[in-house]
């Protein structure tokens, strides 16, 4: 079936917490995608005002007012996007009616063992959903006959989109990983965000010492990878930027490897891949190329007086970080073309 077919047959996609910076971002999305038209908007503290206020550059939508969330009149919806805080969807979720496919853009549903979520979070354990990150092997298959899907969180999409084909292949050692990773303002969330003022011209370490509640997301998916246990040093750093995560990871070599061989494992894992680029040698990726976009960019190199693999990972933190990304896997549940209303492309300056 072609994209004007799917068009036709009125497709409808609903945003749950359509006033924050995700939904702001999936909204946008949702305005240009070929098959998806934008159908009910609800969100919590914002219900009640128009579209306008909360995204004045949503102007097409600006006189559609904010529904109470209300899960039940979503059952004509062919996707449900849940774009509120972590540890508000799984109530909201429990609630939705068994028709639409359902993505979560929160941490409720991405962890698979109890006693991960309850090491991070103080709401009930809600149980595990399908990762929604198709680059992952076996991933975009799970993906596509799924109707829940977990949306990764953003810092673990550019972690594992650097170091799990590294992992993977062997080529570094699982018990030795530090991440260090700077991310803009919107991804504390908009009732969160702290006022320009107090990020211009200052950049800071935040929740050091493993207090960062993507750790063992994280975790989860590096060992995945390497078929084995981790270990894990992580540490998120605030960055004066709006949007766009810079993640510098590293880890330890195996004997014998060196930059050539980590490239190769990158480029043999991403072959293909729409929205993954790894870079030509020696360009090392920079947020604002992805900005706007759902593109991942990556770089590695060997650092043989550490003995260290370093890859570098940067996205948009609302793209394929949160909302572009929960779009991808809404494409593929439904059976539509991946990159419909997606780009790879960023914008500039």
């Amino acid at each position: 079936m072609s994209l004007h077919e799917y068009a036709v047959m009125g497709m409808t996609a609903a945003v749950v917490g359509a006033s924050g910076y995700a939904g702001g971002e999936l909204l946008r999305l949702l305005l240009a995608h070929p098959a998806l038209d934008v159908g009910p908007l609800m969100a919590r503290s914002g219900a009640g005002r128009p579209v306008g206020e909360a995204h004045p550059h949503l102007p097409e939508l600006a006189d559609r007012v904010l529904q109470p969330i209300r899960p039940g009149e979503l059952a004509g919806a062919d996707v449900v996007f849940l774009a509120v805080p972590h540890g508000a969807s799984a109530a909201i979720a429990a609630q939705l009616p068994a028709g639409p496919v359902v993505v979560d853009l929160g941490a409720d549903h991405r962890l698979t063992d109890p006693a991960d979520w309850a090491g991070y979070h103080d709401e009930p354990y809600a149980g595990s959903w399908t990762y929604g990150l198709p680059e992952l092997p076996g991933a975009r298959a799970a993906v596509r006959a799924s109707r829940r899907i977990a949306g990764p969180g953003c810092y673990p999409t550019a972690t594992t989109l650097a170091l799990a084909p590294l992992l993977a292949a062997g080529l570094v050692e699982p018990l030795d990983i530090v991440v260090v990773a700077a991310s803009g303002t919107s991804g504390a969330g908009r009732s969160t965000t702290r006022p320009a003022s107090d990020v211009l011209a200052d950049v800071t370490a935040y929740q050091v010492g493993g207090g960062h509640q993507h750790v063992p997301e994280i975790r989860q998916t590096l060992r995945a990878a390497a078929g084995d246990a981790v270990t894990l040093s992580f540490t998120p750093v605030l960055a004066p930027l709006p949007r766009g995560i810079l993640a510098t990871c590293t880890a330890r070599l195996r004997a014998g490897v060196d930059t050539a061989g980590l490239r190769a494992a990158l480029e043999a894992a991403y072959a293909g891949e729409p929205f993954v680029r790894l870079l030509p040698t020696g360009r090392w990726p920079h947020t604002a190329a992805t900005t706007g976009s759902n593109a991942c960019h990556l770089q590695v190199a060997a650092d043989p007086a550490a003995g260290r693999a370093v890859a570098v990972a940067a996205l948009d933190n609302l793209g394929k970080g949160a909302a572009g990304q929960a779009l991808q896997c809404a494409n593929l549940a439904l059976g539509l073309p991946e990159s419909a209303g997606l780009t790879a492309s960023g914008i500039a300056p």
